[in-house]
């Protein structure tokens, strides 16, 4: 085979070594180690320590060695922290910043050492050198404290171990070879796999040309056009021409993973081969009840390390779609722990589907793929993607709570009197930040706070490293992990936050970091891929989404029609009723029970009301038992709060049900029926939504009002309106699945007749009737006999 046809293989310095090195027992009781290093990489660290090492010192020297094997090369790539050039030698330095006691640290880790290694290998190589000193340098994040290992080796001793690592990779680099050339071979033979639906073919174009330019996509799409494979395909066609390497499919929700598992089925039917696993959460994998991942109480951690890397590769082998239950049977055979055998997995797969956290949140992220420095060929497939605004604000906030500083005092009262002095001096500067504060207050700076923060987490550390086991151990170690939370995004803080405290309902009181705009700490994630693709039935207002989700208003953008007959929907807009929290009474409820009994009489079948809160829907509940004429129009149930799984199951099997009267489900908008459950065919054939969706009135919704005001970006339509139109089109959403469905949407508030809410509609309520209860049965009934 020519040279120039030589396929290249890549892989990184850490991957290398962590796939080839790794054994023993999986165990996360320390809080130190390896597993730790670097909640935030140890970055910061990092630049402090190179900074001081001189002018011999160069730092962050990318370093990449070529291995020509068979038919193809191997790429080994990574970055040296440091080399340190003099005439009586090189060293090679590898730092790790660490939360740990380096007192406890004795040697480096394998691992770690094995690294520094590689570079000194690339970089004797590279340079002819015929040695060189391997330093590791550990760094508590906290105390600065650094610790050194050094070790002196010849090139032909880092060669020869060199040459020993590769020759154990070889397998998995013969894999890859392999898969990547069948796949590429399935790809470019791949058709979509059905006739197009109307302005399908304009949305595939659409995706394709973003990842080809490597730019961002929004697209608003109608529910029905077939959004995930009009994202999926193209996505998958643009790796076989080389424009990504990894597809991750991303969820706010399971049963849109579901989805996305069926989307590749559907392109494997049809003679792609590609492989995809899904990411479960630990909780939902894990074989113990309650995760405890440690060698004494997991037969499964033990030991994991010595058996993982043979249950990857058979699996990879075997399998093509590796979803949970796919996982949960080879795991089982290989007696390894399911959730970290997932992690491994995705290594070796085309596309990961996953829900939004292992690619965002800063504590849960997919460190092999997402860590500082380390990037890809990724494509983001990002689906209900107005979700994620909401998800994001969640994941880079953080909070700390008075009277969790009181109770860790009575906790480690006996064992600690230096910490509870530590404890005491925060609690204290607590209690004048509650003195201060009438219902919550606006901070400007936590600076001194914060310091008596620092030196409280280090000293944590040492209690938690020093003591493997006593009373309460688990509450101390949430309470660590709240803590470096808190640290981790105040590192973040920037015009994007607000500090602010409160007095909370419960009596507690909170000092919370509040992301308000996430966008540029989703664009850090972003930035590590190729392109993203941001889609959704209700991404309006466009610009809204942009602001949040990226920060650029100049990002493609595309509004799919909608393939359906107008002519199957009715949408009903009433003028006569409100949900307005001053006309919320009595009178207003029986009105929305009135509009609920004519809209349900005209037409048999499954209809949902929506409503603005469970209180609301008590009152509703109310009335309907007073009034028992109504059980010979309709049966009706009512959506529960904190609802379990298999609960969520039986109410909608309610919707399958045979009966000779008409069904009305009893929800809440925003809630778990509002979005993300596909009843069609005739299964539902009404939605009747009551309220515009606002969040109610809280502190965190007046600090979003407030921040968006100062920027002249109209503060209610941001906090308020927007979300709250985007949870009525969401319930909307729910009627007309299919192409056989039709329906009826009722929109109950006269607000939806003015024109700041008419400009939010999507394209397809084009068309509406202006209803009042003297005449909506008979515009309902005129629909249904039409």
């Amino acid at each position: 085979m020519e040279e120039a046809e030589k396929k290249i293989l890549k892989i990184s310095v850490r991957n290398l070594v962590e796939l080839v090195l790794r054994s023993g027992d999986l165990d996360n009781r320390r809080t130190g180690g390896a597993e730790k290093t670097a909640m935030q990489e140890g970055s910061r660290i990092h630049r402090k320590i190179q900074r001081r090492m001189g002018a011999d010192y160069r730092a962050e020297v990318a370093l990449k060695h070529e291995v020509e094997v068979d038919q193809f090369q191997v790429l080994v790539e990574g970055r040296a922290d440091g080399i340190i050039e003099k005439p009586e030698g090189v060293t090679i330095d590898e730092i790790k910043g660490i939360y740990m006691d380096l007192s406890y640290l004795t040697e480096p880790y394998p691992v770690h050492l094995a690294q520094a290694m590689c570079y000194g290998y690339f970089y004797c190589y590279d340079h002819q050198r015929n040695g060189a000193v391997v330093q590791m340098t550990y760094c508590n994040i906290e105390t600065e404290e650094i610790r050194r290992f050094q070790v002196e080796k010849t090139f032909e001793e880092l060669e020869i171990w060199f040459q020993g690592l590769i020759h154990e990779y070889m397998k998995w680099a013969r894999y890859l070879y392999n898969h990547g050339m069948r796949r590429d071979e399935s790809i470019r033979e791949l058709s979509f796999p059905y006739p197009y639906r109307k302005g399908q073919k304009e949305l595939v174009v659409a995706v394709y040309r973003s990842i080809a330019r490597k730019r961002n996509l929004f697209i608003q799409a109608p529910t029905g056009i077939g959004k995930t494979l009009s994202t999926v395909y193209p996505a998958v066609k643009a790796i076989g021409e080389g424009l990504g390497d990894k597809l991750f499919y991303l969820t706010a929700k399971t049963i849109t993973r579901a989805v996305a598992e069926e989307a590749f089925d559907i392109l494997r039917e049809h003679g792609l081969y590609l492989n995809s696993v899904t990411i479960t959460a630990k909780e939902k994998l894990c074989f113990l009840e309650t995760p405890e991942c440690n060698p004494d109480a997991c037969p499964y951690a033990k030991g994991h390390f010595d058996r993982v890397g043979d249950a990857v590769f058979e699996i990879i082998h075997k399998e093509s779609g590796i979803t949970r239950e796919v996982v949960l049977g080879y795991a089982e055979e290989h007696r390894v722990c399911p959730f970290e055998f997932c992690l491994d997995i995705s290594n070796w797969v085309d596309s990961v589907i996953c829900d939004y956290n292992y690619v965002f949140d800063p504590n849960i992220r997919l460190k092999r793929y997402f860590s500082e420095g380390i990037s890809g060929d990724y494509l983001f497939l990002t689906d209900e993607a107005h979700n994620l605004v909401p998800r994001a604000r969640e994941m880079y906030s953080a909070a700390v709570y008075k009277e969790d500083f009181l109770l860790i005092k009575k906790v480690i009262k006996p064992m600690n009197q230096k910490l509870i002095r530590m404890l005491d001096r925060c609690n204290k500067e607590l209690l004048e930040m509650k003195r201060e504060c009438v219902s919550f207050q606006v901070m400007e700076d936590i600076r001194f706070f914060m310091t008596g923060i620092m030196t409280l987490f280090g000293e944590l550390e040492k209690l938690l490293e020093a003591s493997e086991d006593f009373e309460d151990r688990d509450l101390v170690l949430d309470f660590y992990f709240n803590l470096r939370d808190f640290l981790n995004i105040y590192d973040r803080l920037d015009d994007n936050y607000r500090i602010y405290t409160e007095l909370l309902p419960d009596g507690r009181f909170m000092l919370r970091l509040f992301c308000i705009n996430p966008a540029k700490n989703l664009k850090e994630c972003l930035d590590k891929g190729n392109s993203t693709v941001f889609f959704s039935a209700t991404l309006l207002p466009v610009r809204y989404y942009k602001e949040l989700l990226s920060g650029d208003q100049e990002e493609y953008a595309v509004y799919a029609h909608s393939p359906f007959d107008q002519e199957k929907r009715l949408l009903m807009i009433a003028s006569d009723v409100s949900s307005r929290y001053t006309r919320r009474n009595r009178r207003e409820y029986q009105k929305v029970v009135d509009y609920m009994e004519k809209i349900v009489s005209a037409h048999k079948g499954n209809y949902m009301v929506f409503l603005p809160s469970y209180q609301y829907l008590k009152e509703i509940e109310a009335i309907l038992k007073e009034r028992p004429g109504l059980k010979q129009e309709f049966t009706y149930m009512s959506q529960a709060s904190h609802m379990r799984e298999q609960e969520r199951e039986e109410f909608l099997k309610e919707f399958s049900e045979e009966r000779e009267d008409s069904f009305v489900a009893l929800c809440v908008m925003g809630g778990v029926f509002s979005e993300g459950i596909d009843l069609k065919e005739g299964r539902l054939i009404g939605a009747i939504i009551v309220g515009t969706g606002l969040p109610m009135v809280c502190t965190e919704q007046e600090i979003l009002k407030g921040y968006f005001d100062a920027r002249e970006l109209n503060g209610f339509d941001y906090a308020y309106q927007y979300p709250g139109m985007n949870k009525v089109m969401q319930a909307a959403g729910r009627v007309i699945r299919t192409v056989r469905d039709e329906g009826v949407i009722a929109l109950l508030d006269e607000r939806f007749l003015k024109p700041d809410y008419q400009a939010l509609f999507p394209r397809e309520w084009d068309g509406y009737y202006e209803v009042q209860l003297k005449n909506v049965e008979e515009v309902a009934r005129n629909f249904w006999s039409r």
